[in-house]
Parts: structure tokens; sequence; C-alpha cells
């Protein structure tokens, strides 16, 4: 009866945030705001969904990484917004959160899932852009950080594999990614 109570709580949560997540008349950044807030929601959510504590962990374990290496960044780079009003523009932090929260859903639970997350996650970056607040290279940024944190501290759920290898030769640097569905 529990866990039937958790996934009922869960479903509520999902479903209002889609509620929230499309008002009538929001501009686009507003819209991009929302997204960006229903995304890791969505994500997190489906942890009581899936009844997944240890998904749960690795969920907290990515944001936090995702959080701290994408403000500390903003804290230690210096750059200028588009329309001028701080320069806290490097990495868009928006775009980071949107896509950690989309690749965790991808990487714990698979890639079909988190096709409509990654979707919302890429508009969240042209909102950034559209709303002058970032440059594409800080969206671009921020969506690598995003992303890197869950496929590196995310385990599946379903035992799928991402190996990543690195060689290191004194006149080459070379990255490899594998990754088994």
């Amino acid at each position: 009866m529990l866990n039937q109570h958790k996934k009922l709580t869960a479903a509520l949560l999902l479903s209002g945030t889609a509620l929230v997540a499309t008002p009538a008349n929001a501009d686009i950044e507003t819209a991009g705001d929302i997204v960006m807030v229903a995304i890791p929601a969505y994500a997190y959510g489906s942890t009581y969904y899936m009844d997944d504590p240890e998904g749960r962990q690795q969920f907290y374990k990515s944001f936090a990484t995702n959080a701290v290496a994408t403000y500390g960044l903003k804290s230690v780079v210096d750059k200028d917004r588009p329309d001028h009003s701080d320069n806290d523009s490097f990495p868009s932090g928006h775009t980071s959160i949107a896509f950690q929260g989309a690749s965790f859903i991808h990487k714990r639970y698979g890639f079909e899932k988190s096709i409509p997350a990654y979707i919302g996650a890429t508009f969240v970056g042209y909102s950034r852009v559209e709303a002058d607040k970032h440059h594409t290279s800080d969206v671009l940024a921020g969506a690598a950080l995003g992303i890197a944190s869950s496929m590196f501290l995310t385990k599946s759920y379903y035992n799928d594999d991402l190996t990543v290898a690195a060689n290191l030769a004194p006149d080459s640097y070379q990255v490899a990614l594998h990754y088994q569905f």
C-alpha cells in the first residue's frame, strides 16, 4: 500500500508540474524558467515513481555536483551577459540544470524516456539565448556540464554502460566514449 501511495504522489506531482509548465500567455524567458524547474522535478519524481532510492541518491549527487561546477565557474569566469546586466554569463545555469535532469533520466531509465526532457532542455537553452541572457557558447557549456554530471555519476537502472577512456600521449590527447544501450 505504501508503494502505491508513493507512486500516486509522484504521478500527481508530475502531472501538476506539466500543467504549470504550459502557461497560456508566458513569454519565452518565463516559459524557459518554468521548464528548467520542471525537468529536474520530473527526474527526481521519477525516482519515486520507479521506487528507486538508489537512483534518488544518484540524482542528489549529480545535481549537487552540477550546481557546484556551474556556479563555481560563474564565480571564476568573468563574462558579461549579452544584455550587460551582470558578468555571470558563463556557463548557463538554467541550461545546466535542465540538461542534468534530462541526462539523469537518460542514463538511469533509458534514452526513449528522456527524449521529451532533452527537447525541453534544448528549449531552455534556446530561451536563454533568445532572452539575451546568454551567448550560444554559454548554453553549450551549461549543457555539457549538466550532461557530464549525470552521465558520470548515475548508473543505469537497467545495467546499461557508459565507458570513458583517456589516452594522454606527449603529442596528443584523446578521449573515447562508448555507450551501450
